[in-house]
């Protein structure tokens, strides 16, 4: 009872982030998993992309709706991500549990101190895009999807509204048909490594955060972006940091 009452809350939070936020819930989800409900570092990651798949699909519905799914532009910087993402994902079986939990637990330092900064001026519509850069950017976040068993949110964002000059609100819609594609890439890479999965933990996680996701989407809505974001980044700051000691401890 008392792992499922975890699932539950643990899966709210999580939906709460990526609806609202467009990403990020695959980064509190992982530790969750990990520290709450006792699953290995392997077993979390792998269980989080099916947890973030599912999510991002319904958040994304809702995004589409609005009209702030730039479709075009998502589908070529995923594509750019779908092998690196397959290939970190397979590779990522082979390696240590204290190893994965540093490399996350950094990158989940990084993306907190990334959100922390000012946001970055938005260019014009229309605005030309580098395509090495944004084939370099997508590429990168499969890689870190695949490896890290995150959806990658937490860095889409950020790329789109930098690299490819996407106003805020539409990097939010196009970074979960980003985090859908590259957590399936994912996914079937691990498919025959043998991870266990837990299924009476992983299917009431994944339904708090599928209904937390609407509620995301909406609260949205009601606050101002950068407060949320904020809110969110120091939390991410506090499970990095508790993280890392405990892995190097």
């Amino acid at each position: 009872m008392t792992a499922l009452i975890l699932a539950l809350v643990a899966g709210a939070v999580v939906g709460l982030a990526l609806g609202g936020l467009g990403g990020g819930g695959s980064v509190l989800a992982v530790p969750a998993l990990i520290y709450l409900l006792g699953f290995t570092p392997a077993e979390a990651t792998t269980a989080s992309l099916v947890i973030v798949t599912l999510t991002s699909v319904t958040a994304l519905t809702g995004h589409a709706r609005d009209g702030n799914v730039t479709w075009r532009t998502g589908l070529l910087f995923a594509a750019a991500g779908i092998v690196p993402a397959m290939a970190a994902g397979a590779a990522a079986g082979h390696l240590s549990q204290a190893l994965l939990t540093v490399a996350f637990s950094v990158i989940a330092a990084l993306a907190a101190v990334r959100m922390l900064r000012p946001a970055t001026a938005v260019a014009a519509s229309g605005a030309q895009v580098n395509p090495g850069r944004a084939g370099a950017a997508g590429a990168g976040l499969g890689a870190v999807t695949g490896f890290l068993g995150v959806g990658g949110g937490f860095l889409a964002v950020p790329a789109l509204v930098g690299v490819l000059r996407l106003p805020m609100r539409r990097a939010v819609g196009t970074s979960l048909l980003v985090i859908t594609i590259n957590s399936l890439a994912a996914l079937g890479a691990r498919a025959g490594t043998g991870v266990h999965l837990d299924w009476a933990v992983i299917a009431p996680f994944t339904a708090a955060a599928v209904l937390g996701a609407w509620d995301g989407k909406r609260l949205s809505r009601k606050l101002e972006g950068g407060t949320l974001q904020r809110v969110f980044a120091y939390v991410l700051l506090a499970v990095a940091v508790f993280m890392l000691i405990d892995a190097i401890s």
